[in-house]
């Protein structure tokens, strides 16, 4: 019993010494905070412009730190769509499933966004989706549509910055009389967008619809209605927006040279009426053979554009290249893709596998339109594999299903703006505001 009682006063003792190295580390964290934030303006500004670099979110919370490191930084919001720099690049919005599309009512809401690159989620309260629908993303910039007056919109969703553009009914009338059916399905049915910024911060969009719109739609902000480019594009498809400039395939023939890449400049502002410069080509891709064609699509990738090649039949084959080098002539085959995952649809991603378990890195992801299954084609090995569980066909894909199901939708616009998820039950329109957003 004495023995029992001798030894208690052990326990109380140890934690006297932790309630004083506790008190210990307390004063040192204060004094290392205090460090911090006392670091010289322009050093806070250095370290701020290279966490910028990496990801809008990271730029904010570094702001958040102390007071001296707000004052010392420039604040994203009223900028964030006037300055490149608080793009948010590489986020996406999630398509939630279940029909559940931003403004649901069931998402009190909220909006969730992930990154292509960290695998991070956010969940941003939006409550203008009540009377808005989404058409595009571009660098994290949102393409909304709001309802009643069909005025164009882009919306920072970090920064809550927006910016009006004409309405698109002021499109209808370029929409080419040859073809059937509601004119709205060209216009609101994005190809692909691109912003600019000119010098003195004039923010221009253009706008490249479906094959129904020949022509590229540009304005700026503040204009009353879009004008079109005095040129047409014909046979062109897989679109991609990169650096304010639009990418395209035109595939004119092997009499007429083959497939080939355009690139549309932004709209030049400058002079009395702005306009928009042809497209150029810039480069040949190789031609299939005959009874083999291939087909290319464009997938930005980091600071360069990938040109992806696939042929038809039960003997499909898929190639990679990157644009830099066929402009150069040079057709040399990529074997990897620095462990990223391209998912290839109507709109194309690039995605770090690391940032998601279930992704393969060096690896093609698209609809196996043969075997009735979403695969993934592997580099590397020049194989294919299942890239998630359940067959298309009937679109049942089980649910709930793989983040892989939800990135692949994200290359559909009109099933990822209404919180679908491609290939998990039937296709429908929209549950709200059918006549507003017909096409969308």
């Amino acid at each position: 019993m004495s023995s029992r009682c001798q030894s208690r006063p052990a326990p109380l003792a140890a934690c006297s010494k932790r309630r004083r190295r506790t008190a210990a580390d307390a004063t040192a964290a204060t004094h290392d905070s205090s460090s911090w934030a006392s670091l010289h303006e322009d050093l806070v500004g250095l370290i701020a412009c290279r966490v910028l670099v990496g990801d809008l979110r990271d730029y904010i919370r570094f702001r958040a730190v102390c007071p001296n490191w707000r004052s010392s930084t420039a604040c994203p919001r009223g900028r964030g769509i006037v300055d490149r720099r608080f793009h948010p690049r590489r986020w996406m919005l999630l398509p939630e499933g279940h029909g559940l599309h931003p403004g649901h009512g069931k998402l009190g809401g909220f909006v969730r966004f992930f990154n292509l690159s960290t695998g991070d989620f956010v969940r941003v309260q939006l409550p203008l989706f009540k009377d808005h629908c989404v058409l595009d993303s571009i660098d994290g910039i949102l393409l909304l549509q709001r309802d009643h007056d069909t005025v164009a919109r882009l919306l920072n969703p970090f920064t809550g910055d927006i910016l009006d553009f004409p309405p698109l009914e002021t499109l209808l009338r370029y929409v080419d009389p040859r073809f059937l059916g509601n004119k709205w399905y060209y216009i609101r049915r994005i190809g692909a967008a691109s912003i600019n910024v000119s010098a003195d911060g004039v923010v221009s969009l253009m706008i490249l619809g479906s094959p129904g719109m020949l022509q590229v739609a540009f304005a700026t902000s503040g204009d009353q209605q879009w004008r079109v480019s005095s040129w047409h594009l014909i046979q062109t498809f897989s679109p991609v927006s990169f650096q304010g400039k639009i990418y395209v395939m035109r595939d004119s023939g092997r009499l007429a040279g083959g497939p080939e890449v355009l690139e549309i400049d932004p709209p030049q502002l400058e002079g009395m009426e702005p306009w928009v410069p042809p497209p150029r080509s810039i480069a040949k891709c190789p031609a299939g053979k005959t009874d083999d064609p291939i087909l290319y699509y464009l997938v930005e990738r980091g600071s360069e554009i990938l040109v992806i090649g696939t042929s038809f039949g039960d003997r499909k084959k898929i190639s990679a290249y990157r644009l830099a080098d066929l402009m150069l002539g040079r057709n040399v085959l990529m074997t990897g893709i620095d462990g990223d995952a391209l998912f290839i649809g109507q709109r194309n991603l690039c995605v770090r596998s690391k940032a998601f378990p279930t992704i393969v890195g060096d690896t093609i992801v698209f609809y196996y339109r043969e075997k009735h299954y979403v695969a993934q084609y592997h580099l590397s090995s020049s194989t294919f594999s299942p890239a998630s569980d359940g067959s298309t066909k009937g679109c049942a894909i089980p649910s709930p299903c793989s983040i892989i199901c939800h990135i692949y939708t994200c290359c559909y616009r009109q099933q990822w703006n209404k919180g679908q998820i491609r290939f998990q039950g039937e296709r429908k329109k929209w549950r709200v505001k059918g006549k507003w957003r017909i096409g969308a």
